[in-house]
């Protein structure tokens, strides 16, 4: 190697040990709740939404203590409505539909498109202190009593019949939606104005598609429901006729309202989940994708078909039987874009050379769970069926194959996956492995019993059951105690590896991508030294030499 050579490195190497990183760039606290840095705000979404996740899951745990036995013996009925309601509001609006937009989002999409920050910092750090404020009403509907109505806040009972906090726990959901929209719109103005030189449509990576698609659904349904709970907070305080019957309204028209937005809010929670299977999938393959542009395109085919689905919701609720069929096959053609993934997603480890590290066992968890969380989504779709498990715990199952099993899996891979690049630090990947082994195991342990209990007619939101459905709520509580094991034991090991893991260097995985390839881990305060360009397709992982070190620190500028 010449002299020429080696002093260049060493002047590269020299300036990017000058440089700070986001964490090393101010440790006092107003430095982080004032920063506008990107990667900071993932973080305090981060710490955010893992403290929303845990006090849901405080919820769900004395619900299976409760269950254990068919009598109500260890809360009363309406305190048991309370515990359900909260866990699904804390779960479903604080947790699993910011959490990937949110955290990884916020964290990776300027790093993968060659930018310094999103288009708005200033609107970023707002849409996070939103959220705070959404979640303080919630936080204090909980300590105030509670709210008894589910997640769903059915009228009229929640608009004349519920004397709980109703109220102030609708008014944080109408604040939190402002964070979802602002956080949408950012996002998308990022993505068209501010891609790197060469960085075409279809050279984005999947995870960006993903999070475009996700993003038009929060700005176009996100106001759907905030109003509607608005309505619903008005038609209580001032009882105004808006849903109530007894005051002129129509409560069929809030289920309208309520669907139209929560079954694409699935899809907030959903896709962003799939793109980050797409990056893993095929780094630990090391295959380009399969079929790039059917993933990218089947993101649009999920926006689309997302807004026409929402009255299987409501297959009961007495829309004729002509809607019903509609909705119906709608929702089997919405399957279709699931379909499509995951069949390209095995195609791309067809052949492949696979490595099994964790964050690739959260993939093969992703895939098993959300394939019985699809295939049961058709039996709902079948209006025979549908009608015969409505309100039953196969719903409940259902349900969280898809949410816990998709997106909770999907967002623990992406934390695996990303864990080295956000803080240069390795966790330990025994004990990860072995983790990831008591969630999924936990999961199917808990849940799977659960469509058992609905098929043969046990209802959900019931604190007593007959006794011969004990057996199986024992095996659900007994999963569910392990599934929670797993959840301490991965925060615990992700908290000392911030104190005590090895330095994970540049690219330990050895993917492709700007966020691997042209900048350090943890990334610069600005991300990049220089404004990398894009000359190659996505994922071109046969044209990667990987005997190379890539951890080398001279080769941030290459």
């Amino acid at each position: 190697m010449s002299a020429h050579v080696i002093d260049s490195q060493v002047i590269v190497q020299t300036e990017h040990k000058e440089q700070e990183n986001y964490l090393t760039a101010g440790y006092s606290l107003k430095s982080w709740f004032l920063t506008l840095d990107h990667k900071r705000i993932a973080i305090l979404y981060l710490i955010s939404v893992t403290a929303m996740f845990f006090v849901g899951g405080v919820f769900a745990s004395l619900m299976r203590l409760e269950l254990m036995t068919p009598q109500s013996d260890l809360f009363e009925p309406d305190n048991f409505n309370k515990l359900f309601t909260m866990h699904g509001i804390v779960m479903v609006f604080f947790f699993i539909i910011p959490a990937v937009p949110g955290v990884l989002g916020n964290f990776l999409l300027p790093l993968m498109i060659g930018a310094k920050d999103v288009a708005f910092p200033r609107l970023n750090l707002l849409s996070w202190y939103v959220y705070i404020v959404g979640a303080a009403f919630t936080m204090f509907t909980i300590v105030s009593g509670g709210v008894d109505t589910g997640w769903t806040f059915y009228t009229p009972y929640s608009t004349s019949s519920s004397q709980t906090h109703v109220v102030p726990v609708v008014l944080g959901l109408f604040i939190t939606g402002f964070s979802s929209i602002l956080t949408g719109l950012n996002f998308m103005v990022t993505i068209h104005r501010m891609r790197a030189p060469g960085l075409s449509w279809f050279r984005l990576p999947l995870m960006v598609w993903s999070i475009y698609a996700t993003s038009i659904i929060q700005i176009l349904g996100t106001p759907v429901i905030a109003v509607t709970l608005m309505m619903a907070g008005l038609e209580k305080v001032l009882r105004i006729g808006i849903f109530d019957p007894n005051l002129g309204g129509d409560p069929v028209l809030f289920q309208h309202l309520f669907w139209f937005y929560s079954h694409p809010a699935v899809y907030i929670m959903i896709v962003p989940g799939m793109g980050v299977i797409n990056e893993v999938v095929t780094c630990f393959s090391r295959r380009s994708i399969f079929g790039y542009r059917a993933i990218a395109f089947a993101n649009v085919g999920f926006v689309v078909f997302s807004f026409v689905v929402w009255g299987h919701h409501m297959i009961v609720a007495g829309q004729s039987v002509y809607s019903a069929l509609i909705f119906s096959i709608l929702s089997y053609l919405v399957g279709i874009f699931s379909a499509i993934k995951v069949f390209n997603w095995t195609a791309t480890m067809y052949k492949g050379s696979i490595s099994f590290d964790t964050p690739m066992l959260y993939v093969f968890g992703f895939q098993g769970l959300f394939l019985i969380g699809g295939l049961t989504g058709l039996f709902l779709a079948a209006l025979g069926f549908d009608v015969h498990v409505h309100d039953t715990y196969f719903v409940v199952a259902h349900f969280h194959y898809v949410m816990v099993g998709g997106l909770v899996m999907a967002f623990l891979a992406g934390i695996h996956f990303w864990w080295p690049k956000m803080f240069g630090r390795k966790y330990p990947e025994s004990i990860a492995r072995f983790s990831m082994i008591l969630i999924f195991a936990g999961f199917n342990l808990t849940f799977f019993p659960q469509f058992i209990l609905g098929y043969l007619g046990m209802p959900r939101r019931y604190a007593s059951y007959p006794d011969e459905f004990q057996v199986l709520n024992i095996m659900s509580t007994a999963g569910g105690s392990v599934l929670g094991l797993g959840f301490l034991l991965t925060a615990a090991y992700m908290i000392w590896s911030l104190f005590f893991g090895k330095e994970a260097g540049k690219n330990p995985w050895k993917a492709t991508g700007l966020e691997w390839e042209k900048t350090t881990s943890p990334p610069p305060t600005e991300n990049f030294f220089e404004t990398p360009t894009v000359d190659e397709e996505p994922y071109n992982y046969a044209n990667r030499d990987f005997t190379k070190d890539f951890n080398e620190e001279v080769k941030v500028g290459a």
